[in-house]
């Protein structure tokens, strides 16, 4: 990228912030910093390398862990001091096994890393099958109920939408949300494939 000669190196020894966020949520996942050798191994491999400020070398996201970095694209900010990053994480981002460095509390989460966190409960219950779980009890009942439990969803937010009540309105919203989601994971999709055909058609 011709940009890379463009950058502010000299400002802070040869090193940038590297902010990265994931690429279909938008939550930022974590911060690092990379020098032109870092940012050049990053373009050309396609998984986020950074530069150790401790180790004084760099290190490839992940290749302890297996939860690599997969580069999307990075950009400059206006004063070409800053990179923003956008990947795709391949597992939790965090040495604590968070998706995000940033995750301590579910307020610092998106709405959007939300549902992601949901659609990960979603599959760990189709997966484990516990015995409590309603999300398994779905899943071990067939898709057509699945299909069954969605319809019935939708008719109760047609019928909550000719009230007065936005409470019960968003209540029942919630359950068909959550209803498609499982059905989505079903039918082995997830809901960034249907953000991607809004997308397209916009």
């Amino acid at each position: 990228m011709k940009f890379i000669n463009e950058l502010a190196w000299d400002k802070m020894n040869g090193l940038l912030p590297a902010i990265v966020q994931d690429a279909e949520t938008g939550s930022v996942l974590m911060l690092g910093y990379m020098n032109q050798e870092a940012l050049q191994k990053t373009i050309e491999t396609k998984w986020v390398t950074f530069f150790s400020r401790s180790k004084k070398c760099l290190w490839t996201k992940g290749d302890t862990s297996g939860n690599k970095l997969e580069l999307v694209n990075v950009f400059p900010d206006c004063d070409n001091d800053t990179l923003l990053i956008f990947a795709n994480p391949a597992g939790p981002t965090c040495h604590k096994d968070t998706m995000s460095c940033f995750s301590f509390t579910d307020r610092s989460q998106t709405d959007w890393g939300f549902i992601q966190t949901l659609e990960k409960v979603i599959d760990e219950r189709e997966q484990s099958r516990p015995d409590n779980s309603y999300i398994a009890s779905l899943f071990n009942s067939g898709t057509s109920r699945i299909v069954q439990k969605v319809g019935e969803e939708a008719i109760e937010v047609v019928l909550a939408a000719m009230e007065k009540n936005d409470a019960v309105f968003c209540g029942e919203v919630a359950d068909l949300l959550f209803h498609i989601l499982v059905l989505l994971k079903a039918k082995k999709l997830n809901l960034s494939k249907v953000i991607k055909v809004l997308k397209e058609r916009r």
